[in-house]
């Protein structure tokens, strides 16, 4: 083989690698997040003036999702493409306003991997003004198995609900000013489980001040400046 010829397929190679590092990057790097000309929506109501909106979204499953209370001037952002999506009951009963849980999942679409998807929900114990997150669910189709769950707050405890074909598992988290769930408790705290119909963990009649128990969203609301396919 002539050096000539040699020296066109190593550029032709380089090129070739050049290309698909581009692409690569191009589907796998940050993308940029679109701007649509979507009016905010409440998609949960704890009460007259704490709620979460669902902003900037192309529909009901893909949007910016905010924690907002218009009394202390609160408002944070909480993800994209997740809190949304989550399909089951939430209760936000604590009479003192301090603890605050909010479940996410997955949009319909999503695949996971084989060894499945760890889903996260977020909780605060000073009113919202800081979240932090622990796994409340392993799942291979987080969207639709998220509607078999129940999460609520109330003044002392979280709880995890999980329906069962004849029962439900409960699974009770100690909620104190600044706990982390994620780490060894304070001493004479500990995490309680038990099967509904052996253990009543959970009060019943628990509600929200507003009476929501699911989000909900106006899916006839889409943006008229959808992004130009790529």
């Amino acid at each position: 083989m002539n050096i000539a010829k040699l020296a066109l397929i190593l550029s032709v190679a380089a090129c070739t690698a050049c290309v698909s590092d581009a692409e690569r990057s191009r589907y796998s790097g940050p993308q940029p997040v679109p701007h649509y000309d979507v009016p905010a929506q409440v998609i949960y109501r704890i009460d007259d003036h704490r709620f979460i909106s669902l902003e900037n979204y192309s529909d009901c499953h893909h949007g910016d999702t905010y924690y907002n209370d218009t009394k202390e001037s609160i408002r944070k952002k909480l993800g994209r493409n997740a809190i949304e999506n989550f399909q089951g009951r939430l209760i936000n009963a604590d009479p003192n306003g301090k603890n605050i849980v909010i479940p996410s999942s997955q949009p319909p679409e999503r695949a996971c991997s084989d060894r499945g998807c760890s889903i996260s929900l977020i909780y605060s114990t000073d009113s919202g003004r800081t979240f932090h997150g622990m796994v409340y669910m392993k799942s291979f189709d987080p969207f639709k198995d998220s509607s078999r769950y129940t999460i609520a707050a109330v003044s002392d405890a979280l709880f995890v609900v999980k329906k069962a074909r004849f029962d439900a598992y409960i699974r009770k988290f100690p909620l104190v000013k600044d706990i982390d769930l994620k780490r060894p408790y304070p001493e004479g705290l500990r995490d309680e489980v038990a099967w509904a119909s052996e253990e009543p963990l959970m009060p019943t009649g628990l509600h929200s001040p507003s009476g929501d128990e699911r989000f909900t969203c106006d899916a006839s609301i889409r943006p008229s400046n959808p992004p130009k396919p790529q």
